[in-house]
């Protein structure tokens, strides 16, 4: 947002560029949305005969009559009378000399949504691809176009009763913007009163909506029910009402850089359909600012989705108090447990593709994890848990023996910026291998005859009903479950824990990352061992 010495001098520097170079204009599009009522004609009119203020940094010029274009889309909402409207704005493209785009829209299903709010999608999905298309021919970026739309100062006093009667916070009250990307509003300083008195100086004639007057519509309820009363208190009601959506405006922009910050300071993981937020950075947060840091990562999660605030205060809820779940619109799942919040979208809500993990080999996991396995031969008279322990050292993780009987002695991690490294070493004659086809394995390359045993292992996601026997449990059984829960894995990341089992439906080997099972531990016997090796990015 512009700072005091660009919002307060910037209409004097532009009065010296226009005079400056008033001819050095870009060439790219500009796209008037024309209906035919009075807003929109007399939009056509003043973009054709005046200056207009396109917020491209040259506050109000003239526009060069090469770059116009109109877009009228016909609803077929009013039968003859929609058809009535779009022979009315050939004709003023006509006498103006403009190029005209006329889309057709149908509402056959709505789906249960709103007609106006459908309506109103259409017409701008319809200016983006006749924007893109007008660029492409132009050769020019679509941030230099403009999407130019006829609302006025009466619409914003209008918007700003709505937002209010339903329900709204400082953005929905900061009304209709000025400008959002390439759409400008350059009428939100003329009422609609004004505009049609200036096509009646001008004797230009204009189409009316006879539904406006149908105060079934919360708009028209607004516009012929609370509006006139408001304005017998002050006439010039509409001009006030948009000087406070300016204020508000810049203010909500203001708290919105604030909650972005924040946001980026309070994430832990963000993937595609994935968001994990610091949940006691959040909670220690301002109110106002964590409902913004909410939405946002909601938004950025689903552009689409309409929070409500009585999800925001529901997340936050869960928040407080450091448990708690629900589904937000867009089937969006929000779950607050150990210390942190996530926001997982249907559609991320993976599991782990199961398969054959060769020894040696490797196999890709969910989220661009990787699982390895290779062999390590027992040197005679080398202790096994000792090389175990050793080979943990080279691979640059933490000395297993500093862990204790607790389920990692033979297995340890090391963090290592976004990605880290777990190791576990496994007794290959636990799992029913032979040393001497293991030694051949491993002096053929991972490649023996048909007729031979390979060693392998099967991978997997944790399933219900799994149990294991943790290494330091003295050969007690545990359920997989319990085990996640005690190591804080959020319920919507436990079916991306990779399970190495026997076989299918087999014994737990290694709860990925977490505990190796008693019973595959490397012992003073073990002659050849397993290295698993888990890397998650």
């Amino acid at each position: 947002m512009p700072t005091v010495a660009q919002h307060y001098i910037q209409s004097r520097s532009l009065a010296t560029r226009r005079t400056k170079g008033s001819n050095d204009l870009p060439a790219a599009p500009v796209v008037l949305m024309v209906s035919g009522g009075a807003d929109s004609t007399a939009l056509t009119v003043l973009a054709c005969t005046s200056a207009l203020d396109l917020e491209d940094g040259r506050g109000p010029a003239r526009i060069a009559r090469e770059r116009l274009h109109v877009l009228h889309v016909n609803h077929h909402l009013r039968g003859d009378a929609s058809d009535a409207d779009e022979a009315f704005v050939r004709e003023l493209c006509e006498r103006y000399g403009l190029p005209l785009c006329v889309e057709h829209a149908s509402f056959s299903d709505l789906g249960g949504q709103n007609l106006e709010a459908v309506a109103r999608d259409v017409r701008y999905a319809a200016a983006r691809r006749y924007v893109r298309e007008l660029c492409e021919e132009a050769g020019c970026p679509r941030t230099a176009a403009r999407i130019v739309t006829a609302h006025t100062a009466s619409d914003r006093a209008e918007t700003f009763f709505m937002n209010a009667i339903k329900g709204s916070g400082p953005a929905g009250l900061s009304s209709i913007p000025r400008r959002r990307n390439i759409i400008v509003r350059p009428l939100l300083d003329f009422t609609h009163e004004e505009l049609c008195h200036r096509l009646e100086v001008a004797g230009i004639a204009w189409r009316e909506d006879e539904s406006n007057k149908d105060t079934a519509y919360l708009r028209n309820f607004v516009r012929h029910r609370v509006l006139p009363v408001a304005r017998q208190r002050n006439e010039n009601l509409p001009r006030i009402i948009g000087a406070t959506c300016d204020i508000l405006g810049d203010e909500d922009a203001f708290m919105s850089q604030l909650a972005a910050r924040a946001l980026r300071t309070c994430t832990r993981r963000r993937q595609d359909g994935l968001m994990v937020l610091d949940g006691a950075r959040l909670a220690a947060s301002e109110v106002a600012i964590a409902r913004r840091m909410v939405r946002l990562a909601v938004k950025a999660l689903d552009p689409e989705a309409r929070l409500e605030m009585r999800h925001v205060e529901a997340v936050l809820a869960c928040v407080a108090a450091g448990a708690g779940s629900l589904t937000l619109p867009g089937g969006i799942d929000a779950r607050m447990e150990f210390g942190a919040l996530s926001l997982r979208t249907s559609d991320a809500r993976e599991r782990l593709v199961a398969g054959w993990l060769s020894v040696p080999g490797r196999m890709p996991l969910a989220n661009e994890a990787t699982l390895s396995a290779e062999l390590l031969r027992v040197p005679a008279g080398t202790d096994a848990a000792a090389l175990a322990r050793d080979e943990a050292r080279a691979a640059r993780v933490l000395d297993p023996s500093s862990t204790g009987e607790d389920g990692r002695a033979q297995g340890a991690a090391e963090t290592r910026g976004p990605s880290h490294i777990e190791v576990a070493f496994v007794d290959a004659a636990a799992l029913g291998y032979a040393e001497a086809d293991l030694v051949r394995l491993k002096e053929a390359g991972g490649v023996l005859p048909a007729e031979a045993r390979t060693a392998r292992l099967w991978v997997d996601a944790p399933a219900p009903g799994d149990i294991m026997c943790p290494l330091g449990m003295h050969g007690r059984s545990k359920k997989v479950s319990d085990i996640l829960g005690e190591e804080q894995v959020p319920v919507a990341e436990r079916l991306l824990v990779p399970v190495v089992r026997t076989a299918p439906g087999g014994a737990v080997v290694w709860l990925g990352g977490l505990r190796l099972d008693d019973r595959f531990k490397c012992t003073a016997s073990t002659r050849v061992l397993i290295k698993l090796t888990l890397r998650v990015i």
